[in-house]
């Protein structure tokens, strides 16, 4: 196996960076110095990689043969090049944090129990963890609504939060932000996001991966930034590379600018239904062209933002002289944007639109002429089925006459017009299909954005100088991304506005979005239920999928600020605004659109009187010394954690029980039990559901036993950091189908040897309690839908040591490797039916017990206890995964090579 060279294979081009007025900023790996041609022509986001590759080349984790696949990506991103990348930092929440800082923690016991410096257990990269709890709008229309939803939510998550804390002092390199601070992603744009780094006097461009599918965000800072699983994060936090597919680059050309009234949120509803159309997913798309000069940095973030909807795995803005500006307003100092900014062009990643382009190659082509875009809503079930506000009413009918589908409710003609009357607290209400319920002003698509953030509150401004009022039944809710939205919502006068028009401030973090959305009030809800009525939410979020904003809202539409305050005053999602008046103003006349959405240049003037650098530095500032009930948790000083054995949140996990110094090598898998026997798309949901805990499940039982309440069962997702419950959790979930149950679907499965039908973790205990290993049957993309490590740590637990399925979802595949599982491809055009398999029969995987006799993608026989035998292809992809494989996962691996420096 190859092994670290000892001297830097591009020293040659580390060249000095020079001040304007003598001295240097630093020194950087010069990508024209290669004197490459072929450099010139590659995507601003491809040599982002390509200078990372050169940095860290070390001839083992990254070699020189991975630099020269990306400088001929013209021709290998085609051929699906594997390259390894180090992202610059790693961006986690607290979901996502929690298991990520237990797992660091229980390094460092192992480290300890070795003789070894526990200590230098610590990340090797910059982690930023911003603790943006979800806020769940208990509390609306009120002006305690912050204070109220805050306390409930330390009260909920408080030994998290403690943890968290705790971790925050015990490990170096990891910055918390506290809770109440904002949502992660414009804390990360406003605050974290370094564009440059300076490291030792080595300057490098930003680059980052988050736990959060919409880290993309920074994609409109210039800063490269995508979501990534709890393993891979982890991985890269202790200085591996994650291992990705070269991927093709969209160019996206921008023309013209936005007509006037037109929002950011129009442009991305039209730029993802777009991308959608063209097929996107594994690719970067990156945005080009004159017109990208009239868009604001606001702007830009809201588009990357919405890369996940689209399907990208990136969304990229190149920096430029917008860029700048922003990094100014934003409070970063004048000394910092100019290293920036000297940087940059020095490494020819700046775009100068004030200079002739060279052209870039791009693997295909979009263009859009801003001036198209008009006003559009989305809905009501997908991000990317996008109406256009003329069009609404019209499109409304036909989704109650269409059959039961994505833009479809089947409501009988004659049942349309229905209207039911109700008491709300003695006030007489009625509602219809289509009326408005929940009209929420959410999420970091949007509440970054000050131009609609604040046009929504000339809306209100209007509506109130005309006399218009949105109906007391409408849950209307405004959660912030940041402390310096409501700064200059307060410095413009707007939010007084708002707030008269029930638009108060519940939190600052994920809201109605991920379905935060808190309870409709009773007469509300048995108004919906016992008609039937198909009743809708407005929000300015980022998904909409059916069931996910509210189980009684089956219509919901995704929708700019301003828009969602004009929705919450008509009161319904079935009007013409073109042609029927929103509502009677005080003088008896009738309301229309028009006369109370604001002109770009209305709105332009506000932002430009409203929001000051002076508000992000006091935000900022303040961040570092947290909030009252933050400094009020009292945690432990010590750099080993004390693990509280009845605790169900956090609970060390058994990863190295037993582990010595040597690495085990590579396991025999021999006469190995079948688990479970899938067909194709299983999906991460499907291996480790993150919602509601089932109360006839393994996990509630156990949670039972140790005196939780079932109100109190929370989500597995809020206890990710107990393995003992997630481990119960793995497999779980109700949808479920196994061949083993012959069409019952559910998080059952058969014992081979009795033939008792289990719960899977019943099961999986059994097997493992008489020592015997189990392997996994699987279809075609297995692991795919959102990156989750419980979808390959709960398996790993379960005592599963190898899948072999036609195919795997990239992310998912090297989580696996990660904790230790073998992956194992059939051939092609074969499959675990053509063979004649039924997942009864017992399975030896022969592979090499010498590591050296093992390569990455070799082909391995696997035979049953019944005479078959058939080839696989081993999914060990590269020489450091099979380093992984001999250690019994990444972790292990990671611990042992400090513990030996």
């Amino acid at each position: 196996m190859a092994t670290q060279a000892t001297e830097h294979a591009f020293k040659n081009i580390l060249t000095s960076l020079p001040k304007p007025g003598g001295g240097e900023y630093g020194k950087l790996y010069s990508l024209p110095a290669l004197n490459d041609p072929r450099i010139d022509k590659l995507p601003y986001s491809i040599r982002i990689l390509l200078e990372s590759a050169i940095r860290n080349c070390d001839n083992f984790q990254v070699t020189t043969n991975d630099v020269e696949k990306i400088i001929d990506w013209e021709n290998t991103s085609p051929k699906l090049a594997e390259i390894p990348f180090k992202p610059a930092r790693v961006l986690l929440q607290d979901f996502t944090g929690v298991p990520a800082v237990v797992d660091l923690a229980a390094m460092r016991d192992a480290m300890a129990k070795l003789g070894s410096d526990a200590n230098k257990i610590n990340p090797l990269v910059p982690v930023d963890l911003v603790i943006d709890h979800s806020v769940q709008v208990d509390v609306a229309r009120s002006p305690n609504a912050v204070q109220s939803n805050m306390e409930l939510e330390f009260s909920r998550n408080k030994e998290r939060f403690g943890f968290l804390k705790w971790g925050s002092s015990a490990f170096q390199n990891m910055l918390v932000v506290p809770p109440g601070s904002g949502i992660v992603h414009q804390v990360n744009l406003e605050y974290l996001g370094r564009v440059v780094f300076n490291t030792d006097g080595i300057l490098y461009p930003d680059s980052v991966v988050g736990t959060d599918s919409h880290t993309t965000m920074i994609d409109g800072l210039g800063v490269a930034g995508w979501g990534v699983g709890g393993i891979e994060a982890e991985a890269t936090m202790l200085g591996q590379p994650m291992s990705m597919v070269l991927p093709g680059v969209v160019g996206f050309k921008l023309t013209g600018k936005l007509r006037s009234g037109v929002t950011a949120t129009d442009l991305v509803l039209t730029v993802t239904q777009m991308l959608r159309k063209h097929g996107v997913v594994g690719k970067f798309v990156e945005f080009y062209g004159e017109g990208m000069g009239k868009l604001s940095l606001a702007d830009r973030a809201t588009i990357a933002n919405m890369s996940p909807e689209y399907g990208a795995t990136m969304g990229f803005f190149p920096v430029d002289h917008v860029t700048l500006d922003y990094l100014k307003l934003t409070g970063r100092s004048d000394e910092t944007v100019s290293m920036i900014e000297a940087y940059l062009r020095a490494n020819k990643m700046f775009v100068d639109y004030n200079e002739p382009q060279t052209e870039r190659v791009y693997s295909s082509y979009l263009e859009l002429d801003l001036d198209e875009v008009e006003p559009s809503i989305s809905g009501p079930k997908r991000p990317h089925d996008r109406v256009p506000l003329k069009d609404m009413k019209s499109d409304w009918h036909a989704c109650l006459d269409n059959k039961v589908g994505f833009k479809g409710f089947a409501v009988p003609k004659d049942q349309q017009d229905k209207v039911v009357k109700f008491d709300f607290h003695g006030q007489p209400a009625e509602i219809k299909h289509g009326s408005v319920v929940i009209a929420a002003i959410t999420s970091c698509t949007n509440t970054s954005n000050p131009s609609v953030m604040l046009g929504a509150g000339l809306v209100a401004k209007k509506a109130c100088e005309l006399g218009l009022e949105v109906k007391p039944w409408v849950k209307t809710s405004l959660a912030p991304g940041s402390g310096v939205v409501t700064k200059y919502l307060l410095q413009s006068g707007l939010q007084e506005y708002l707030n008269q028009q029930g638009f108060h401030i519940v939190g600052y973090g994920c809201t109605t979005c991920i379905g935060n959305s808190g309870d409709l009030d009773e007469s509300v809800s048995a108004a919906i239920t016992e008609n039937d009525v198909v009743a809708a939410a407005v929000l300015s979020g980022n998904r909409n999928f059916e069931g996910r904003v509210h189980p009684l809202t089956r219509a919901n539409y995704l929708a700019s600020p301003p828009l969602v305050v004009a929705y919450a005053l008509a009161g319904t999602v079935d009007i013409d605004f073109e042609k029927e008046p929103i509502g009677i103003g005080k003088d008896g006349k009738e309301v229309y659109f028009r006369d109370i959405w604001p002109s770009t240049e209305e709105v332009a003037q506000v932002v430009q009187s409203s929001v000051l650098p002076d508000m992000f530095k006091g935000t900022y500032e303040a961040i570092t010394k947290g909030n009252p009930m933050w400094n009020q948790l009292t945690v432990p000083e010590a750099s080993l954690y004390s693990w509280d054995p009845k605790s169900t949140y956090i609970h060390e996990p058994p990863y190295f029980k037993d582990m010595t110094m040597s690495p085990p090598g590579p396991f025999v898998v021999k006469d190995a039990y079948c688990l479970l026997n899938f067909g194709d798309s299983i999906t991460t949901d499907h291996i480790s559901p993150a919602g509601s805990i089932h109360k006839d499940s393994p996990a509630a039982k156990y949670l039972m036993e140790r005196g939780v309440d079932r109100k109190d069962f929370n989500s597995y997702g809020s206890r990710r950091g107990n393995d003992e419950v997630m481990a119960r959790g793995t497999f779980a979930n109700i949808r479920i189908v196994n061949k083993f149950l012959n069409g019952e679907v559910g998080p059952k499965t058969i014992h081979v040897p009795t033939g008792e039908k289990l719960y899977v973790f019943d099961a999986a205990m059994r097997y493992k309690s008489e020592g015997l290993p189990t392997i996994i049957l699987a279809g075609a993309e297995y692991g795919s839908g959102s990156s989750r490590d419980w979808a390959a740590k709960g398996p790993m637990l379960l005592g599963v040591k190898a899948v072999i399925s036609k195919s795997f979802e990239r992310i998912h595949r090297s989580n696996l490797v990660g904790m230790g599982i073998i992956p194992l491809c059939f051939k092609a055009g074969e499959d675990a039916d053509l063979l004649g398999l039924t997942g009864h029969e017992r399975y030896s995987i022969n592979l090499p017990t010498n590591l050296s006799e093992i390569r990455p993608g070799q082909d391995v026989t696997v035979t049953t206890d019944n005479g078959k035998s058939f080839t696989c292809t081993l999914r060990f992809d590269t020489e450091v995964e099979l380093a992984y494989f001999n250690h019994g996962g990444i972790l292990p691996y990671v611990i042992r090579n400090l513990a030996q420096k």
